[in-house]
């Protein structure tokens, strides 16, 4: 089992900046009823009634463009004469 660090600063009114031992982890936007938790794998909303223990949370990872190599052959200008 590891240790774990994680601490939670409050900025202003409605803004939390989270930190764990790897530095920022996220930035939380909002109050009681509803949050967003904007953070490096992608964005996380909640919303609530407070006092009942009841919520909603959804979750949108952030879009990462990865260029694939293409497996296209290369189209030569010289013609092949071998049959």
């Amino acid at each position: 089992m590891g240790f774990n660090f994680r601490k939670s600063l409050k900025i202003a009114l409605g803004v939390r900046l989270n930190i764990t031992k790897k530095g920022v982890s996220s930035v939380s936007l909002g109050g009681k009823g509803a949050r967003v938790n904007l953070g490096k794998k992608g964005t996380r909303t909640t919303v609530g009634m407070p006092g009942t223990g009841l919520s909603y949370s959804s979750f949108s990872p952030n879009q990462v463009k990865k260029e694939t190599a293409r497996s296209e052959p290369v189209k030569s200008s010289t013609p092949n004469f071998c049959s």
